[in-house]
C-alpha cells in the first residue's frame, strides 16, 4: 500500500489500545473485517474486549459472540481486574452471545443467520467472533468456510458493521481466511533466553498504510499497551532540523571555554569513561543549567533520584531546588526487565509534553541492555536522536567502559560515535603512584575546539579542569610514564604550594 495513501478519520473505528492505532495509522477501517491471531494466552481476548469497551465508550454498539466451551460468567470474571471494562455498557452498549450450540447444531449456515439477525437486533456496529478455528473445524470443505467468510463481510458492507475475528495460530503460512479478510494481526510470545516478550506485528492491511514490523506490547491492569518500534515510527523526523548556531552551556566554565563557549545547541553528545570516572557528575552539572526557558530532563538507568539529588548538592549545585520547582525533572527505570521502545516512547512523549530542551541520558547502556535484538540498537539510537535533535533538544548521553587500563578503547555499543556530534573521553592515569582523571575533547562536529588533555577533580564545589597536562605522553593508553616534572599550571601548580 503507498504511504500516501489518506483516510478521513470517519472511515475510522479507534482501537483505543495505547501505541495499536498509531501501528495502524488511526485504526481499523469502517466495514473491514480483521482476524487477530495468536496462541492461547497470547493476549486475544483481553485485546478485542478493550477494543469493545473503546468503542462502546465513543457511542458504538458492540455484539460479542463466542463460538468457545468458556462461559461468560468466566469471560467476565477474568475482565473484571482490569481498568477498561465497564459493567455499566453491558448489555445496552455491550452485549455477548454464546453460538456455541448453534454452530453445534446447525453449522455454519445457522451461525451466519444467528450472527446477521443477533448483530441487526442490537444494531451493532462492531462485531467480534472470539473461537474462529472453532467454525473452521466445522466446516466439511475449505470452500464451505470460505463463504463463511464472504457471507460476513456482506453483511459488514450492508450495515457498515466492523467484524474482529479471533482464532489461534494457524500452522500453515497462509490459510483461505487469511486471504479474505481485509487485515491480519498476530500475537505472539517470543522466548528471549530466560526472558519473554510479547510481540505484535500487522501481517495484513488493505486500504492502508501501516507501521510494519514487530511492536512488542505489555498486559497490564489498564490492559495491553503497544510500543510501536522507534525505528518504525521515526524513519523520518517529525519536523524540519532548526539547524540553530549557538551554544549550550556545560555548567563547568573550562570544559566551556575549550568549546569556544559551549556544545552546539541541539547537538548531541557523548561522555565515555569507566566507573568511578564521574560521568553522571558531568551530567549533573549539565543540567544544573536548565531554566525555565530551558527545562531539563534526566533519564537514568541505576542511580535513584534521592541519590542523584543528594549527590548534586554534595557537589554544591542547586539541582533539588530546581526539581521542586519543576524546571528539572527525573525519570528512573529500575535495572530489570523492560521494553526498548516503551523506553524510546517514554522518552520522547516526555521531552515533548514538557517542551524539554536539555536532556541527560545517563547509561546509554540501559538501552542495549533493554534491547531484545542487540543489533538494533543503532538503528533505534539514530532514530531517537534525530527526534530529538529537531525538536530543539541539547542531549547528553553517558557510556560506561569496562577497561580503566586498557591500551586500546572498546566502546560498548558499536556505531554510536556516528550518531552523535561530540564525543568526550574521561580516563583513569597512574602517576607518581596516584590515580588521576583525565579528560579529552575528541569530537565535535563543525566547530573547532582545544583538543589538549586536562586533568579535573571531582570536589565538593563541582568539577574543576586544569590546565593542559605536560606529562601526559601516553595518556590516552592509559600508561602515562614517570618523567622530569616541567613547570606545571592551573590546578597543578596550586598542589605542589
Amino acid at each position: 500500500m503507498s504511504e500516501s495513501t489518506t483516510e478521513r478519520p470517519q472511515d475510522r473505528i479507534p482501537t483505543g489500545v495505547p501505541g495499536l492505532d498509531t501501528v495502524l495509522h488511526g485504526g481499523l477501517l469502517r466495514r473491514g473485517v480483521y482476524m487477530l491471531q495468536g496462541r492461547p494466552g497470547a493476549g486475544k481476548t483481553i485485546l478485542s474486549n478493550q477494543v469493545c469497551f473503546h468503542h462502546a465508550a465513543q457511542g458504538g454498539r458492540v455484539l460479542y459472540a463466542t463460538l468457545l466451551a468458556e462461559t461468560h460468567e468466566r469471560l467476565l470474571f477474568n475482565l473484571e481486574p482490569l481498568t477498561f471494562f465497564d459493567t455499566s455498557r453491558i448489555p445496552e452498549q455491550v452485549s455477548y452471545l454464546s453460538a456455541f450450540a448453534t454452530l453445534e447444531q446447525g453449522g455454519l449456515k445457522a451461525l451466519v443467520e444467528v450472527l446477521r439477525r443477533e448483530a441487526r437486533a442490537r444494531q451493532a456496529t462492531l462485531l467480534v467472533v472470539d473461537g474462529l478455528v472453532t467454525a473452521e473445524e466445522s466446516a466439511q470443505t475449505k470452500r464451505d468456510f470460505k463463504k463463511f467468510i464472504h457471507e460476513l463481510q456482506i453483511h459488514a458492507n450492508l450495515v457498515g458493521c466492523t467484524i474482529l475475528l479471533l482464532t489461534s495460530s494457524s500452522e500453515e503460512p497462509v490459510g483461505p481466511e487469511h486471504t479474505m479478510v481485509d487485515g491480519v494481526i498476530e500475537l505472539t510470545d517470543n522466548r528471549l533466553g530466560r526472558r519473554t516478550e510479547r510481540e505484535l506485528e500487522v501481517k495484513k492491511f488493505r486500504g492502508s498504510s501501516y507501521l510494519r514490523g514487530g511492536h512488542a506490547f505489555q498486559i497490564t491492569r489498564e490492559g495491553i499497551q503497544v510500543h510501536p518500534r522507534i525505528e518504525a515510527l521515526l524513519q523520518n523526523p517529525s519536523r524540519e532540523d532548526p539547524c540553530k548556531s549557538n551554544r549550550v552551556p556545560t555548567g563547568i566554565a573550562q570544559l566551556d571555554k575549550m568549546l569556544q563557549g559551549g556544545v552546539p545547541c541541539a547537538s548531541t553528545s557523548v561522555l565515555f569513561g569507566p566507573t568511578g570516572a564521574g560521568k553522571t557528575t558531568f551530567g549533573l552539572h549539565f543540567l544544573d543549567e536548565s531554566s525555565k526557558s530551558e527545562p531539563g530532563l534526566l533519564f537514568g538507568f541505576y542511580e535513584t533520584p534521592p541519590r542523584l539529588l543528594l549527590k548534586a548538592s554534595r557537589l554544591g549545585l542547586g539541582l533539588e531546588k530546581k526539581h521542586k520547582q519543576g524546571v528539572v525533572d527525573i525519570l528512573w527505570h529500575s535495572p530489570t526487565e523492560r521494553i526498548l521502545d516503551g523506553l524510546g516512547n517514554k522518552l520522547l512523549n516526555t521531552v515533548r509534553e514538557r517542551g524539554v530542551k536539555r536532556l541527560f541520558v545517563d547509561g546509554v547502556d540501559g538501552f542495549l541492555q533493554s534491547a531484545s535484538d542487540p543489533n538494533r540498537i543503532s538503528h533505534f539510537l539514530a532514530a531517537l536522536t534525530n527526534e530529538l535533535r529537531v525538536l530543539g533538544v541539547t542531549t547528553l548521553y553517558t557510556s560506561e567502559l569496562q577497561e580503566m587500563f586498557s591500551r586500546e578503547v572498546k566502546l560498548p555499543i558499536s556505531g554510536v560515535s556516528s550518531l552523535v556530534e561530540n564525543i568526550f573521553f574521561l580516563r583513569f592515569v597512574e602517576l607518581h603512584a596516584q590515580l588521576h582523571r583525565m579528560l579529552s575533547v575528541v569530537k565535535v562536529r563543525d566547530s573547532d575546539y582545544d583538543s589538549s588533555l586536562r586533568e579535573y577533580r571531582i570536589t565538593s564545589q563541582g568539577i574543576v579542569l586544569a590546565d593542559t597536562f605536560q606529562s601526559a605522553e601516553s595518556v590516552l593508553s592509559g600508561n602515562a610514564k614517570t618523567v622530569s616534572p616541567p613547570r606545571r599550571r592551573g590546578l597543578l601548580k596550586k598542589r605542589s604550594r
